[in-house]
């Protein structure tokens, strides 16, 4: 891709910041009785805030929906973990058309589309990337008892442990991007990990709140955000510093609502959610309407508000116009500009349009289930208290009840979502829930025929490979989401990844969990199934100089103590030939 003739040196640079599980009541000037967010609202002042931008329910949906325009459905992402968050190697980001148009890329924080390739972000037009891999620090995808103080973190595919506090670390290497003398425009995604779980914040920041008699868990959640706010501020200063202000668009919103319960019984006393109904990972606006500020001088005239809904997917073809490039040819995009609404206030791109929500775990997504249909009036919304049940096909006796039961809302009217107008107007769910039906027929079809994205093995990109527990797949692994019943780290043991492999010869190591009584470990991969002996207390295990062949398959690495296998810790699989 060539650049345009009328491009000229000063074309703007972008700067997307986006948060994790920052609720739309995670604002002070949303009404929040306990947090001040100064230089978040500030965007806003000097810009436009949109109070009607909808995203996923998850982390993955989100960012997958943000890089390419496109529904997360269309994408392979499904949810947040093992296989269900990878996004195909194929997918065409904005990293990847700016990039190819001259741009600087680089990205810090929260990556969770993939940690192996071809899903990376240096994959996937991300020039520069500082990032913990999986959905966040602390959990199975990164080393064991990495914390969000002084983590172990990958910067452009190599681990290396940084001094300090996470949220700080992603802004200093943010503004170092930006202060680079090399005279191009660029995009820059700071995506920190705040205020996810786990909770982990300095003490003086959540001590404030827990002087105000505050839950212990929000405490945190708004130390969190206060880390958010101050480094907002200081990305902002630097921009100014560097005299990029005036020639810089920047975006500041989160991923999705905030985490303050997961079922009816588990809720964090007192945490503000502006009246909205619902958590992250509901269809209910608390899940899906988010924070959203934008400012670019001179092209964006200050302004209060703007109540049109602007949606995730939208993001792309707005950015994309922003840098005047033109979309490459045979991408199809879901999303439409909103930039004719930011810098003239025409709202002919925002109307008369449907956006499609669905969510639930598992790799499959099953008709009719938890999804929401969001028109600038009206929502149609199929609940239910628990999507990560949701992991097999539902019965037609269950499916006739979620039907028969859909909800209706006018959110003009009722934006907390608390009168049910189903009843009253049966012709608009009809007519609602056919384009749905269309829909989901549409995205999911183009997924299934794609596939879920495999990680590489032996290919030039990596020849060294790591594989997590976050990423295996199978029926044991998906068994785990059901409904009921106590649900416990030590449950289903066992999974396996889905790989593409180049032919060759390779060393393969696992690192074992608590082996209890002598053992055998296993490999087995097409064609080949090795075995060796482990001993009792053994921390890790490994088959040397072992050829694989060429080919997609499933790769399994388990341990026999007893008669149902369990899986290691970490695989790790290095082509050891040329």
């Amino acid at each position: 891709m060539s650049l345009k003739a009328s491009y000229a040196k000063d074309r703007p640079n972008i700067v997307i910041m986006m948060t994790d599980d920052q609720g739309y009541g995670d604002i002070g000037a949303h009404g929040n009785p306990y947090l001040k967010t100064p230089n978040i609202e500030a965007i806003g002042e000097r810009g436009l805030e949109m109070t009607n931008f909808i995203t996923y329910p998850n982390c993955s949906a989100t960012r997958a929906g943000l890089l390419t325009g496109r529904y997360p459905y269309r994408t392979g992402v499904t949810a947040v973990t093992q296989v269900d968050h990878f996004m195909r190697g194929s997918e065409t980001t904005l990293a990847e058309v700016l990039a190819d148009n001259g741009y600087r890329t680089g990205i810090f924080g929260k990556w969770h589309l993939g940690d192996n390739h071809p899903m990376r972000p240096t994959d996937q037009g991300f020039q520069e990337a500082l990032v913990h891999k999986g959905g966040g620090i602390g959990q199975a995808a990164g080393p064991a008892n990495n914390t969000y103080f002084d983590p172990i973190l990958e910067h452009n595919n190599v681990s290396k442990k940084y001094k300090g506090y996470c949220d700080d670390i992603f802004t200093d290497a943010a503004m170092d991007f930006m202060s680079k003398k090399d005279k191009k425009p660029f995009l820059l995604y700071l995506s920190t990990n705040l205020p996810h779980l786990p909770l982990q914040v300095p003490d003086k920041l959540a001590e404030p709140y827990r002087k105000m008699g505050l839950h212990e868990d929000n405490a945190l959640v708004y130390g969190m955000i206060d880390s958010i706010d101050y480094n907002v501020g200081r990305v902002m200063a630097k921009l100014k510093k560097l005299g990029l202000e005036e020639n810089t668009i920047v975006l500041f919103l989160s991923d999705n609502g905030p985490r303050h319960r997961r079922t009816k019984n588990d809720s964090y006393p007192g945490r503000w959610v502006a009246n909205l109904r619902g958590t992250k990972t509901s269809v209910y606006d608390a899940g899906i309407k988010v924070p959203f500020y934008v400012q670019w001088p001179g092209k964006i005239d200050p302004q209060k508000q703007a109540k049109n809904m602007g949606t995730i997917i939208d993001l792309f073809p707005t950015l994309l116009e922003v840098a005047d490039v033109d979309l490459p040819k045979n991408v199809h995009i879901d999303g439409r500009s909103l930039l004719p609404l930011w810098t003239k206030g025409e709202t002919k791109n925002v109307e008369n349009r449907d956006f499609f929500v669905q969510m639930h775990y598992g790799p499959t997504p099953f008709k009719y289930m938890h999804f929401n249909v969001r028109t600038s009036k009206y929502k149609l919304v199929s609940p239910h208290d628990f999507p990560h049940g949701i992991v097999h096909q539902p019965t037609d006796f269950v499916l006739q009840n979620v039907v028969k039961n859909l909800e209706l809302y006018d959110m003009e009217n009722d934006p907390s979502e608390r009168i049910n107008i189903a009843k009253q107007h049966p012709d608009i769910v009809e007519a609602m829930l056919e384009r749905y039906e269309n829909w989901f027929d549409e995205v999911t079809e183009e997924r299934d025929t794609a596939g879920i994205e495999r990680i590489s093995l032996g290919y030039k990109a990596q020849p060294e490979v790591t594989l997590s527990r976050f990423d295996w797949g199978g029926p044991r692994v998906i068994s785990r989401f059901d409904y009921g019943g106590p649900r416990v780290v030590e449950d289903n043991q066992l999974g396996y990844w889905e790989v593409r492999s180049k032919k060759g010869r390779y060393n393969v190591s696992y690192d074992l969990p608590e082996i209890t009584k002598d053992s055998v470990a296993h490999l087995k991969y097409k064609n080949v199934h090795l075995q060796k002996n482990i001993k009792k207390g053994q921390k890790t295990v490994s088959f040397n100089k072992v050829n694989l062949p060429e080919g997609e398959g499933n790769f399994h690495a388990y341990i026999k103590m007893d008669r149902l296998p369990v899986g290691p810790v970490f695989v790790d699989v290095k082509r050891i030939d040329k």
